[in-house]
């Protein structure tokens, strides 16, 4: 179904194109659009230039603009990504990443302005405000080295 505008409410769909989304309560498998807002929304895969989800759930978000508001996402990657009370265990940005008191295993932009977040691995040009986090880039090469190095001595071992 192809149309400029959709509003949609309490239906399970498979697929949805519009330039302009808007659906509530609902479950769809594929959204693909301009600009798209889910409200308390479970979706496979979501694509768009701006997209705002609030209270939903998604496996793969791709978007120019992307704004995820008391949500749980797979993978998240945008131009510009907002993360509010959110998780996402992959955040990927190509521009800025705002997280504002949301968990992500890891967080991937040019610059990471976190209030109040937690994060396993954050990689960033500049990173600003408050953020734990498990890992930075040189005890992730650390770990990376000494997993490379169990991994070599094993496979010697194997070999015999």
């Amino acid at each position: 179904m192809e149309k400029d505008t959709m509003d949609i409410e309490g239906r399970s769909l498979d697929l949805v194109e519009a330039e302009f989304v808007t659906i509530k309560q609902s479950t769809v498998r594929s959204v693909d659009g301009g600009h798209v807002e889910l409200q308390q929304v479970g979706s496979l895969s979501i694509d768009g230039e701006r997209i705002e989800v609030t209270q939903g759930a998604a496996v793969l978000m791709r978007g120019d603009t992307l704004t995820l508001n008391q949500s749980i996402g797979v993978l998240a990657a945008g131009g510009r990504t907002d993360l509010n009370f959110s998780f996402t265990p992959v955040a990927v940005s190509s521009d800025v990443m705002n997280a504002n008191k949301s968990a992500a295993g890891a967080m991937i932009a040019n610059e990471i302005n976190a209030n109040n977040s937690t994060s396993i691995l954050m990689i960033g040009r500049n990173v600003n405000g408050t953020v734990t986090t498990l890992l930075d880039w040189r005890s992730a090469l650390a770990i990376g080295a000494v997993a490379g190095g169990i991994f070599g001595l094993f496979s010697l071992f194997r070999g015999r």
